[in-house]
């Protein structure tokens, strides 16, 4: 008898053996298309600014031997004459195949997008880096709990009970955790949307302080009396928050009063020395000055201008130069400064009239 004619599972020894080499050449062709396609693409994703590119080619490297010899055998497999049982097997083992490489192909997607970000950020926003990683942790979880249920469907199991269970359980632990949940999303949000960044300074209500920490649960805060303030995340973002950091420029309005006794060509000459005392300084835009009201012991007059920047020592430093060149130019035109007093006027009666008017007022 010919060793050819050999039937085993109603297929001859033959075609076991064009089986085999099906199954050979696939994987052959599969893995030399995973090297060389992998590598050109690499090539050429070196070349471009898209990150689209990279992430293929980083896919490509994490396809598994193991699956490129499932697909290989599960395509010789179809030359065949199998039962049905051994066909729903080899259809099961596809699948779950399919569905691992498929977890593993999303998860090194997250990993590159999270390396990516981490690189981006790191020196900017270091914080930021440790929430980015969190939220692919997130991710992660989700993944294969979607791809572990996904498998067990297939295998036969029920599944809507342990989902049904699923959700129950994660209704009464996200109640116990809500707290939590709450500022860790909130913490994401702060990361995404970037109301304010380590360095800020903020003034939360009655509090103020510059940024110092952004967690997954709390943002810290260090006061200008050096203690630290901490807020949990969720109340921050439920906070009118009034962030000086970022401010492009910052609008400053003094007032300046001097005597009543002031001539009105000196009072007309004052928005004039103070326009030139603000031009005079770096980094200042003029805005306006005037005669503003009469006051009870002052004639007042209203500055406005701004300072092109943020820094507060800065704006001292600016006000302290304007302040000093405005009482240098009031002592050459010998215009004196106003401050709180009283003149009281007396009025001095004759004797004899004081005493006609006594007289008058007893008749």
């Amino acid at each position: 008898m010919n060793i050819l004619d050999i039937s085993i599972y109603s297929n001859t020894f033959l075609i076991w053996l064009y089986a085999l080499l099906v199954s050979v050449v696939t994987y052959t062709v599969l893995r030399l298309l995973q090297k060389l396609g992998g590598r050109q693409i690499s090539k050429m994703a070196s070349r471009t600014v898209t990150v689209l590119d990279d992430a293929f080619a980083d896919m490509l490297q994490h396809t598994k031997v193991l699956f490129l010899i499932i697909i290989a055998l599960f395509t010789g497999s179809l030359l065949l004459t199998l039962p049905e049982t051994v066909q729903n097997v080899t259809h099961v083992i596809l699948i779950v195949a399919l569905l691992i490489q498929s977890g593993i192909w999303l998860n090194s997607l997250i990993h590159f997008w999270i390396n990516g970000y981490r690189e981006r950020m790191l020196k900017q926003d270091p914080v930021s880096v440790t929430t980015m990683n969190a939220l692919g942790f997130i991710g992660r979880l989700v993944l294969w709990s979607v791809i572990f249920l996904l498998i067990l469907d297939n295998l036969g199991v029920d599944v809507t009970a342990l989902v049904a269970g699923l959700g129950v359980g994660g209704i009464a632990v996200a109640l116990a955790v809500q707290n939590i949940l709450g500022d860790l999303f909130a913490s994401l949000s702060i990361v995404l949307d970037k109301p304010f960044t380590i360095g800020d300074f903020l003034i939360i209500n009655d509090y103020l302080g510059s940024v110092e920490h952004i967690g997954l649960k709390t943002t810290r805060l260090r006061s200008l009396s050096g203690e630290q303030l901490i807020f949990s995340n969720a109340d921050m973002l439920g906070s009118r928050i009034r962030n000086y950091g970022r401010m492009f420029e910052r609008r400053v309005a003094f007032n300046i009063g001097v005597v009543y006794q002031t001539p009105r060509e000196q009072l007309k000459n004052i928005p004039v020395i103070i326009k030139q005392a603000i031009e005079e300084q770096d980094n200042t835009r003029f805005d306006r000055s005037h005669f503003k009201q009469y006051g009870d012991f002052a004639l007042q007059f209203e500055t406005v201008y701004y300072i092109l920047g943020s820094d507060y020592n800065t704006y001292m430093d600016i006000q302290q130069a304007i302040n000093l060149r405005i009482h240098e130019e009031f002592e050459k035109e010998k215009i004196e400064f106003a401050y709180p007093s009283q003149t009281l006027f007396l009025h001095n009666i004759k004797s004899s009239e004081k005493f006609a008017t006594a007289t008058q007022n007893t008749n």
